[in-house]
């Protein structure tokens, strides 16, 4: 387990590393790290993700609520408003030790024209995200945001919001940010793939099984995550 302190660095050094690589602008974009089993270091509402200082950082416990004695840099800050959204995914997964939400813009831009994430189509993409779900759009910073994943989070590491950016959660924080990172890059690929063809060549469906085989490998295979893929095979097939 990581120190607070070491948390808190590792937080910020994320924020810059997500405005460095174009994932956020502004004040956009949230991320967390499980500090304890009911203790939820977060960043605040309103700063500038990529310039954030370690005593800007707010521990809030499970309901929400703040458990840190305020800093005179966080004092007057508020969690960030995508809170719920966090908090749901620690509350819904014990395994959850960090999460990053952010604004990938090909990948948002891909879920703008209805792209399925859930498809077959690069190895490394099945292997870390598996089946990728969008959830349907909702009203960022709303209850809304946190019902749309609620179900989904259970059962994935990766998902993407309609409309609005990118959900990753992963066994530490370093994880769920290099979760983003590949679901960007990925998409970028499929982008560039959708603009020389609106046919897109999927991996051979008698390779997936080992694809899978790696993700429970490497400790990535998720509930479901067999029966998702059995059906995308089934379904290709028809």
């Amino acid at each position: 387990m990581q120190t607070e302190s070491e948390l808190r660095e590792l937080i910020c050094r994320v924020g810059r590393l997500m405005y460095k690589q174009g994932y956020v602008d502004g004040t956009a974009g949230n991320i967390s790290a499980r500090l304890n089993e009911d203790r939820i270091l977060v960043t605040p509402s309103g700063l500038a993700t990529g310039f954030l200082a370690p005593e800007q950082l707010i521990a809030v416990n499970l309901a929400g609520e703040r458990v840190d004695e305020p800093s005179v840099a966080s004092a007057v800050l508020r969690p960030t408003s995508e809170s719920s959204m966090h908090l749901e995914c620690y509350r819904q997964r014990d395994d959850v030790m960090g999460v990053v939400h952010a604004h990938p813009p090909t990948a948002v831009a891909l879920t703008l024209v209805g792209f399925d994430f859930q498809q077959c189509l690069i190895p490394e993409m099945v292997v870390l995200l598996g089946m990728l779900p969008t959830a349907p759009y909702s009203t960022p910073s709303s209850e809304e945001n946190r019902d749309a994943i609620t179900r989904l989070i259970r059962q994935h590491d990766a998902i993407m919001l309609s409309n609005h950016g990118s959900l990753t959660v992963a066994k530490s924080l370093w994880d769920a940010y290099l979760m983003l990172e590949s679901l960007e890059h990925n998409a970028g690929i499929i982008h560039r793939a959708l603009q020389l063809s609106s046919e897109l060549k999927a991996i051979p469906a008698d390779q997936i099984e080992k694809l899978v085989g790696y993700r429970e490998q490497f400790g990535l295979l998720r509930p479901g995550d067999r029966e998702r893929f059995a059906r995308y095979i089934e379904n290709r097939a028809q």
